[in-house]
Formats: C-alpha cells, structure tokens, sequence
C-alpha cells in the first residue's frame, strides 16, 4: 500500500450559504496538508485532491459525517507522492462548466449503472456508449465502439445533442472521467425526448477499480500531474499516436508553448527534440514554458488567495 491517496468525487446537493461552506471546506484540507482542486457551488460539491492515505481517509469521514454528503462516492487511488502542487477551493456557479445550469440532477438525471451493470450492458445490441467528454479526452483513451464528440469542452455538449436524434430508439449510455458530467448530460438527452438513458455511476475511474476496466481503449485523462492513468488490466491498447512522429504513443502533454497549451500524445523523444512543444512555432515562442519531462504545468492562480477566509475564521474563534 503506498503512503498517498488521491480521491476523485462529487455530490450534486443544496448549499444554502455555498461561499460561507467554501471558506470552512478550505480550512478543513489546510488543516489536513491536502492538495488539489475543489469546486464549491449551491447545486453541490466536485474535487479531485490528493495527500498523505491517513489525512485523506480523515477527510472522507469529515465529509460523509455531513448529511448533507452522506451519499458522496470517493474514488480512490493509491500513489507514491502528492498528485497536485497547490491548493485552490474556489466558489462557482456549477460544480462542472456546462450551459445547463437549468439541469439538476437530484429532481431527473439518468438511470445508474454501477460498473458491473455497465459491463453487463455495454456490448448488447441496443445499447450506444456516449462519450461527453472533450476531444483531448476521448482522443487518448475511450470505451471500444463508443461514440465521441467533437467539443473542446463539456459547455459544447448541448450543440451536439441534434447530431444523436437518430439514437432516441437506442438505450444510451453516457460515461465520463468520474460521473458528474454524465449526471448533466444525460439529464439533458432525457429533456430533449430519449427515452433510455444510462449513466456509469462513478465513471472510467470507478470502472477501472473495480471492473478492471475492460474494452477501455487507450488510456484516462485526468486533471492532475499524471495527465493520464492506466485502467484497462484485461485487454489494454494503445489508440493514439504522437502528434509530431506519428508513432503509437499515449503519452499526454500540454504544449509548452501557455498561448497554445494544447494537449496531446507526444512520445519521450519528440517530446525531448522539441521541448514539449506541439510545433517549431512553439518551440521558437518566448514565452515558452521550461520543459521537465512530464508537459504538466501548474495553472496560473489568477489571484487566488489560499488563506481567503483563515483570518476572519481565526478573529471569529
């Protein structure tokens, strides 16, 4: 068992005073040495996070101790250090970026399958697997015969729902990384007339845990240092190939180059020749970012402040 955890979860339920919870949410992961990115809004709760097993298992029960999160999901994996490098809790609108802020999953969202019903399901004749996710997503890994989207991001998905009308017969299933996306998504195919729709309860990840992630193609882009994950223990493939030689390669980079930042597979040499730039544009770009081998780089803060909040809850106590 390694010393670190890394948690992946969300929880779509009401936050009457969602700024006042952020600020009490961010002193708990301070106090605990957690890292990573937690989204806090009135429809609910999503964060990926990573620490120390023993401070990680201390936080799963302060947030199922909440009635309010009594149902949350924690995906957990095991890891040798910290997947993040900072800290942010911030306040938003949505727990996940969509233009369907009219969508609540907890009043109607689609049936969940856990991933030993998925697996059971997925390959029948009637059934479609939908992909919500972003290109960059689904263009390293994604399930066998599954139909992908073509979205930068997840707010892109309700333009693309017309192009699936033909599919209202069929019993759709959607997946994503961890689940909430899908939560949305498949809330909005009901809204727009199917009739069967399906969601893998806790995504690829949970599937890979505890399914061994079979027919998942490639590998799972997640929004932390590893960039991507290995799922599939059965019958693993490599679907991507590297963007500069065109050799099989599921090895995800974000372009060094921060006006460009595209993410996409890039093997160890080119990315070593070209200094994990995605071109000789990039490469040549002065505000190229120093490459370190891995093409993850950490997010500008835009102001963030860590501390918001610790003195008044300090003066307050």
């Amino acid at each position: 068992m390694k010393d670190y955890s890394i948690l992946l979860y969300y929880h779509y339920t009401p936050i009457e005073d969602p700024e006042a919870f952020r600020e009490e949410h961010h002193l708990l992961c301070l106090k605990l040495n957690l890292l990573g990115r937690i989204i806090v809004a009135a429809e609910g709760l999503n964060g990926t996070i990573s620490g120390l097993r023993e401070d990680c298992e201390a936080y799963m029960a302060t947030v199922k101790a909440d009635p309010r999160f009594a149902g949350i999901d924690f995906k957990v994996d095991e890891s040798d250090k910290h997947a993040f490098t900072k800290l942010h809790v911030r306040y938003k609108p949505e727990i996940v970026h969509s233009s369907l802020r009219h969508v609540k999953p907890i009043e109607k969202t689609g049936v969940h399958l856990s991933p030993a019903e998925f697996k059971q399901l997925k390959d029948q004749e009637d059934v479609v697997l939908l992909d919500v996710r972003s290109d960059y997503e689904h263009l390293v890994g994604k399930f066998k015969n599954a139909i992908t989207l073509d979205i930068e991001n997840f707010r892109d998905f309700p333009e693309k729902v017309e192009e699936l009308a033909h599919l209202k017969d069929k019993k759709v299933i959607t997946y994503c990384t961890g689940g909430v996306k899908c939560e949305k998504a498949s809330a909005f195919l009901l809204e727009k007339g199917f009739q069967n729709v399906y969601q893998l309860h806790g995504g690829i990840i949970k599937y890979g845990l505890e399914e061994g992630g079979e027919d998942f193609e490639g590998k799972c882009y997640v929004f932390d240092n590893r960039l991507t994950v290995d799922v599939n223990k059965v019958n693993p493939k490599v679907i991507s190939t590297c963007y500069i030689c065109q050799e099989p390669s599921d090895r995800m980079v974000n372009c060094a180059n921060p006006t460009c930042n595209i993410h996409v597979p890039m093997c160890e040499k080119c990315g070593h020749e070209m200094e994990g730039a995605c071109s000789d544009t990039c490469k040549t770009d002065p505000e190229k970012r120093p490459y370190d081998g891995t093409g993850y780089y950490q997010k500008e803060t835009n102001g963030y402040n860590p501390f918001k909040g610790l003195y008044r809850k300090t003066v307050q106590n």
